[in-house]
């Protein structure tokens, strides 16, 4: 297997240099065996995040994000809206993107649902049109946890909302209309909190849900 060597820490490359495997090689050359040998180390555990935005539109060279957030697994939310001020300046969400990919480095395996064919295309759209770095091939692996539900389940309807009902995970007690999405667009500031909590309970939800799937699934090396 390969060294992700992009990916690791200084400490992380301490110990893997400093220990030797059933080879008497060092784990640096064979990782592989220190993923078989130490497969619970606390440093070499993913560090996953649960991702969504919720956005103007479906198409990333015409639209723009409203909000996003990354939960970490059993900890905080990571985001925020757009504001009033970044729409009527026209600066739109550059910031935000910017914001969201510094995030994304905190991660080592992005969750998304449905985010395979549009969260991630979309951030990855918008980061070219604004010239941010985007995560490259290999960098930040990825579970589309639809995929997981549609093949694992036989709901009359895949949608996070109603896996959670399934389930019985509490889902979506922000629930959007027409009106506030218009008016979120706008710059209407409590349209924009409004969608922003919205996004924070689909995060909370997905996290819950990817708990109760992951059981049926291998977790896959696939890149952002």
């Amino acid at each position: 297997m390969r060294l992700p060597i992009r990916r690791l820490t200084k400490a992380q490359l301490e110990i893997l240099n400093s220990g030797n495997c059933k080879h008497g090689h060092s784990y640096l050359e064979h990782y592989k065996c220190f993923l078989d040998e130490k497969p619970d180390h606390p440093l070499f555990q993913e560090r996953i995040g649960f991702l969504d935005i919720e956005a103007t539109g479906l198409k990333g060279n015409w639209d723009y994000m409203l909000c996003y957030c990354i939960k970490k697994l059993n900890g905080e939310i990571l985001g925020r809206p757009l504001t009033t001020r970044e729409i009527r300046s026209y600066k739109f969400d550059q910031n935000l993107i910017q914001e969201l990919v510094r995030d994304l480095g905190q991660f080592d395996r992005v969750a998304t649902f449905y985010g395979a064919r549009y969260d991630l295309p979309f951030i990855r759209t918008r980061a070219e049109d604004w010239g941010v770095n985007f995560p490259l091939y290999r960098d930040l692996w990825s579970t589309d946890v639809y995929f997981i539900a549609r093949s694992k389940l036989l709901l009359h309807s895949n949608r996070l909302q109603h896996v959670c009902d399934l389930m019985g995970i509490p889902s979506k007690g922000h629930k959007l209309d027409p009106k506030t999405w218009r008016k979120a667009q706008a710059g209407h500031k409590e349209s924009l909190e409004w969608i922003f909590e919205h996004c924070k309970e689909d995060v909370t939800s997905l996290e819950e849900v990817w708990k109760r799937l992951i059981k049926y699934s291998m977790p896959r090396k696939e890149s952002v």
